[in-house]
């Protein structure tokens, strides 16, 4: 019998590498396209000052913007409304709801992502079986967008990536000097906030980092580690 496809492999989810997350800003969808036409591959809305209309509002029309793009759109946090807003998928993190209960609200033809940040809770989902499609490991180091964590360090990297079956996105600090070292640890995946959302030319930057990755990736393969 022929297995259909998941929702991660119709987006060939494990081919993409660079993953934006964004607040609602006044030049969204020019912002959006740009990062997009610079190497980005997957965008998530990740906005909590947002009330529930004014988000259902933007996560359609950066849907469309994703969409033109070829690209998956995730929202973060609400699956109720990331399914009211015909979003590709949902991320959640720990304190959120449970993928379980993303996955029923969502159904099974969108994506579900999950937050991890340490070992045991990476070990957790794995037991469980969690119905997602990618995880998330981080942040590497302290940021603001999580103020109040600590970082996970470099280690994280390497125990994530060598022990789940899913797409591992690695988050913090994710810039062009710091690629090589992270996909030596094992990553292939990588969220961005800051580097895109601060830069002056988003699409540049964008460009910037994702031949970081492109390259880095490439020469370690080659040399068979």
């Amino acid at each position: 019998m022929t297995r259909d496809a998941g929702p991660a492999e119709r987006w060939s989810l494990g081919q993409r590498r660079l993953y934006l997350c964004t607040p609602l800003r006044p030049d969204f969808e020019r912002f959006a396209s740009a990062c997009l036409d610079g190497g980005v591959d997957v965008v998530q809305l990740r906005d909590k000052d947002l009330d529930d209309e004014e988000t259902v509002r933007v996560a359609t029309l950066l849907r469309k913007v994703c969409a033109d793009h070829g690209a998956p759109f995730l929202l973060n946090d609400r699956p109720d409304l990331a399914a009211a807003a015909g979003a590709d998928g949902v991320h959640v993190g720990q304190d959120d709801e449970a993928p379980e209960v993303a996955r029923a609200l969502v159904g099974d033809e969108a994506l579900v992502g999950l937050s991890t940040h340490s070992p045991s809770e990476l070990d957790e989902a794995i037991g469980r079986g969690a119905p997602v499609d990618y995880v998330s490991a981080g942040p590497v180091v302290p940021t603001p967008t999580k103020p109040g964590r600590a970082g996970t360090g470099v280690g994280y990297v390497t125990f994530a990536t060598s022990r789940a079956d899913w797409p591992v996105w690695i988050t913090g600090g994710v810039v062009p000097e710091t690629v090589p070292a992270l996909v030596a640890a094992g990553a292939r995946h990588f969220v961005v906030v800051r580097w895109l959302t601060e830069a002056d030319d988003p699409q540049a930057r964008a460009h910037a980092l994702r031949r970081a990755i492109d390259e880095s990736i490439e020469a370690i393969e080659s040399s068979g580690r």
